[in-house]
């Protein structure tokens, strides 16, 4: 990528090379990116070409989500706003190519009853004038075309814009969907150990009234009960929180859309990932794509300011006709017309147009260092998203079995306390609550598993364009052909199920709310 350095010109073999304009021709400049993935060596992470247009139908498979995802897409407002700047950069691109043209047309007529006086008479007399004028600057040195290429290039960002909206709002919806899931099978865990401690409370207040236990161990029974019901408060406000941000995402007030959740688990995901290479995925990123074209828009008005360094050369015109009776306009005689070049040279400038060049040269310097700092900040969040994956794997594997041996640990005591031997009170509500604990830990495991897989199709961009979308309002940017995605399948689960705890994690759970 070459452009002008401030305050200099293009010389005559440069302006013929680049079509004849001055400034300088872009081309996209070079970004670093990583040769591959930190992880690529883990046979989780496959480098075969990526898919994403569709990821959470085909990684998730679940028909609420794909729901909310169309729903979203069609309704949310932010969707709309990057819509309506999309049909905003097209309304300039259209001003822009209307002054290839000549700029100036203007039709003309008029009318006027005349008086005149002297030596003593008056006289009196009409006059009638119609004439057609324009002016038409011609684009000698490109000022225009370069003009056309900045606004091109600002629909291009306006359309990657609204790409990288849709992205963020698909990824929305999906991890606002996971966390509810997640709520609502911790609301079930917590409020199935509040069951659990419940009866142990009722079992000690039998024990104390039959003298087998102290009033101590009443009163902890029972605040060990009351500390895990006051969880559930706690959960319910975060779950409902969630589903009013939920509703929002879907461009609708905050209601209870418990009905349109239903019952449902947190989202089973396969162990391995399709991420294809960096330099594949993340440069198709479109928010990157956005910062490039930011780039090429400002590349080109280098070449307006430039263009004022020279004359301007304009071609104007006129014809029209003139007399002093209406009837007598379109007879022999009464046209006019003058047709002449003019030039325009702001010599004297001050200095005000190298100045202008070099501030548009600086502004390309910035935009050149954000384009490459998006394409690092794409690769930074690539990176961090696939360790969350790859890790959090191994995260609910462990808390799994540390949830079983909770489990099992309060299967064993509760059953010698049940039986009627002597235990230490201390020890059986501190097993009560790590296991409701441990549980919890779990939920969350599994739901931080879901959660990178939206990470990482969110980093590469995922999600847009898509087939799976519906049309949206009020402009449908389609820069590529989207290939179509195959039918969704049946993920398999990332860990061998364990029993106990599985039997909450893996079945439905209401919707968070008492009957």
């Amino acid at each position: 990528m070459g452009f002008a350095a401030s305050g200099c010109t293009t010389s005559p073999r440069q302006w013929i090379a680049n079509g004849f304009k001055v400034g300088p021709n872009y081309c996209t400049p070079v970004a670093d990116v990583a040769p591959d993935w930190i992880d690529a060596n883990d046979k989780r992470v496959i480098s075969d070409p990526v898919d994403a247009t569709a990821w959470w139908a085909t990684s998730f498979n679940d028909p609420v989500l794909n729901q909310l995802v169309t729903e979203a897409y069609s309704q949310n407002l932010t969707v709309q706003q990057a819509g309506a700047r999309i049909m905003q950069a097209r309304a300039l691109r259209q001003i822009a190519v209307g002054n290839v043209f000549p700029q100036q047309q203007a039709v003309g007529a008029d009318y006027s009853h005349n008086l005149t006086t002297g030596s003593g008479f008056d006289r009196h007399f009409s006059s009638w004038r119609g004439q057609f004028s324009l002016a038409w600057e011609i684009d000698f040195w490109g000022r225009y075309r370069r003009a056309v290429e900045a606004a091109d290039a600002d629909l291009d960002a306006e359309m990657y814009n609204y790409g990288d909206v849709v992205v963020t709002l698909v990824a929305d919806v999906a991890s606002n969907y996971i966390d509810i899931r997640t709520l609502q099978t911790r609301l079930e865990l917590v409020k199935l150990n509040v069951e659990n401690q419940r009866k142990t409370y009722e079992l000690t207040e039998i024990r104390f009234r039959n003298g087998e236990s102290s009033e101590v161990d009443v009163q902890q029974a029972k605040s060990s009960l009351v500390q895990t019901e006051a969880l559930v408060p706690q959960v319910e406000i975060t779950l409902r929180q969630t589903q009013n941000q939920l509703c929002v995402l879907l461009g609708r007030p905050p209601e209870d859309i418990d009905a349109m959740l239903g019952v449902g688990i947190i989202p089973d995901v396969a162990p391995e990932i399709v991420l294809g290479i960096p330099a594949t995925t993340l440069l198709q990123r479109p928010d990157v794509r956005r910062a490039e074209r930011d780039l090429a828009a400002q590349s080109a008005l280098i070449g307006v300011a430039e263009s004022e360094l020279y004359p301007h050369i304009t071609l104007s015109g006129t014809v029209g006709r003139s007399a002093n009776q209406f009837k007598d306009l379109f007879r022999a005689g009464s046209g006019f017309g003058s047709v002449g070049p003019s030039v325009d040279w702001n010599i004297l400038n001050y200095g005000r147009i190298s100045g202008r060049i070099e501030f548009e040269d600086a502004r390309f310097q910035e935009l050149l260092a954000i384009y490459r700092q998006s394409v690092l900040d794409a690769n930074l969040e690539a990176e961090n998203a696939i360790v969350q994956f790859l890790k959090s794997q191994e995260q609910l594997r462990l808390q799994l079995e540390a949830a079983e041996a909770a489990d099992e640990t309060n299967r064993l005591i509760t059953l010698q306390f049940e039986e009627g031997e002597e235990i230490d009170f201390n020890r059986v509500f501190s097993v009560q609550n790590t296991k409701t604990q441990q549980e919890v830990a779990a939920a969350q495991a599994k739901g931080t598993v879901a959660q990178g897989v939206v990470s990482i199709y969110r980093a590469l961009g995922g999600g847009w364009p898509s087939p799976y979308l519906t049309q949206p309002y009020p402009y449908v940017p389609e820069p590529v052909d989207p290939p179509m995605v195959p039918e969704p399948i049946d993920a398999p689960q990332p860990n061998e199920p364990l029993p106990m705890i599985d039997a909450v994690l893996e079945q439905p759970v209401d919707n968070g709310t008492d009957n």
